[in-house]
């Protein structure tokens, strides 16, 4: 009766031991789990951050642009049909600049992803293409680490050039194609174009306070269609000639 015994406690006490292992173990898992959201989370704030003082420079503004910002609805000019988040600068609480997301749809091999800076004067600050699919050696020239392409649009507005001119050389406007890429090139052309309609329209808004906004709701006033292209697309991207 007393081995009996005995082996009952020993079977309990070798259950409990590997029922606290496992609970260790999961807490482990669970601890290292957080820890590497935490540090991806923070890697991609980072990142997001470089992203906008590449748009406009930290020295023309005072303000968090992270913490500065407004939920408002694309009416279809940003490429993206959903809420999406708009990034402030100010400096000694005058507006500075927006840096609005965006994204063509129209690429070679699909959508292109960008972000598009654009001052209070309706010039644009700069522009960065976060995402895409497009061939390597030839569209991912629209990279800023790959070449100056994509800061042409730097200084430019709808009235340089006209809205009819925001097209590629070959289309008959005012802006460089990328050899062997031109309908990458066409893409990012008409989609920062369409930044400018879409901040022309609610520019003033898009510095309101967060419940102004919410109130007003930006971006559904005006459900305007963009301006017809001035080309066809009948180019397959393979070359300029």
């Amino acid at each position: 009766m007393r081995q009996q015994g005995t082996a009952v406690r020993d079977i309990l006490l070798a259950g409990g031991i590997l029922l606290a292992f496992a609970i260790a173990g999961v807490a482990l898992v669970t601890w290292t789990f957080q820890g590497t959201v935490e540090r991806i989370e923070d890697n991609q704030r980072q990142a997001l951050i470089q992203e906008l003082q590449q748009l406009v420079p930290p020295l023309q503004y005072d303000n968090h642009l992270l913490e500065d910002t407004l939920e408002v609805e694309d009416n279809g000019l940003l490429g993206l049909n959903r809420t999406v988040t708009v990034y402030r600068a100010r400096l000694e609480g005058e507006p500075v600049a927006v840096i609005l997301p965006a994204r063509a749809e129209d690429g070679y091999i699909g959508p292109i992803t960008l972000l598009v800076g654009i001052y209070t004067d309706g010039t644009v600050a700069g522009v960065r293409v976060v995402e895409h699919s497009e061939t390597p050696g030839l569209g991912d020239a629209i990279e800023a680490r790959r070449s100056n392409w994509i800061n042409q649009f730097t200084g430019r507005s709808l009235d340089d050039p006209e809205t009819a001119d925001w097209a590629v050389r070959r289309d008959r406007g005012a802006f460089d194609q990328i050899t062997g890429a031109t309908v990458t090139a066409r893409a990012v052309v008409r989609a920062v174009r369409d930044v400018l309609l879409f901040y022309d329209q609610f520019g003033n808004e898009l510095f309101a306070v967060q419940e102004e906004a919410e109130t007003d709701q930006v971006g559904d006033a005006g459900e305007e269609e963009p301006p017809p292209d001035d080309a066809s697309d009948g180019d397959d991207g393979t070359g300029d000639d």
